[in-house]
């Protein structure tokens, strides 16, 4: 029985204590936290500059926008980088779906980050919103338009930018299951053909790794872009 509630977190009076001896229970706990405190005091691997850097490409992009103001974004775009090019990169293997070329994902994603930097902006001062809607210096006449020009292409910002990555991702796919498809069918019919389209397939899957990288940076750039619409 144990005599308080900080016994539980002993291992001596646990159930772990008859499969898992008390020093090495603690060994290993010892030897996790030396291995996540190294990064402070030791020299950067190859493989925590791979891991930071998503983290800094989006730094410096934010940095560049009036982004920099709003606390988080830098970190919400970093995690939202990574997300895209996993999703993207694992569509790739072969009987896997691409959940970024649907339609589903990509608005989910979209309308809720871009939703987020308008009711922010709103928020923060209504007026000032307003009037970043009307660009300055147009006569008289023409502001009820241009009023109307402008928020229909703030409202259509998290479609295009859904739809961008959709497509492009779907066209992607389709293009390799056409070439698979055609080497397929030359096994029975041309060997010339089907080292050739096998080629071409290699060729495009490289082609391919660069696009997913390319349209997961764009995602992210895009977002930290519609951020300098946000009134400060």
């Amino acid at each position: 029985m144990l005599t308080d509630i900080f016994s539980s977190f002993d291992p001596a009076t646990s159930s772990l204590h008859n499969t898992f001896p008390s020093p090495l229970f603690w060994a290993s706990n010892f030897l996790i936290l030396l291995l996540i405190s190294a990064s402070l005091w030791m020299h950067p691997s190859r493989a925590t500059q791979i891991i930071s850097f998503p983290k800094d490409l989006m730094s410096s992009q934010v940095s560049r926008t009036f982004g920099t103001n709003l606390k988080g974004l830098t970190s919400m775009l970093s995690a939202l980088f990574i997300i895209l090019i996993s999703t993207n990169l694992t569509g790739l293997l072969p009987y896997v779906f691409s959940v970024s070329s649907h339609l589903f994902l990509t608005l989910s994603l979209a309308l809720p980050l871009w939703l987020a930097l308008i009711m922010s902006s709103a928020s923060f001062s209504v007026t000032t919103f307003l009037a970043g809607i009307l660009p300055g210096g147009a006569p008289a006449w023409l502001n009820p338009f241009l009023v109307l020009v402008e928020t229909i292409s703030i409202a259509v910002r998290p479609v295009t930018l859904s739809f961008r990555l959709a497509a492009n991702m779907s066209a992607g796919h389709i293009v390799l299951t056409l070439i698979g498809i055609y080497a397929t069918a030359a096994i029975f019919s041309s060997y010339s053909s089907l080292l050739m389209l096998g080629f071409i397939q290699v060729i495009y899957i490289l082609f391919e790794l660069g696009i997913c990288l390319i349209q997961a940076y764009i995602f992210c750039l895009l977002l930290s872009l519609y951020s300098d619409d946000h009134t400060t």
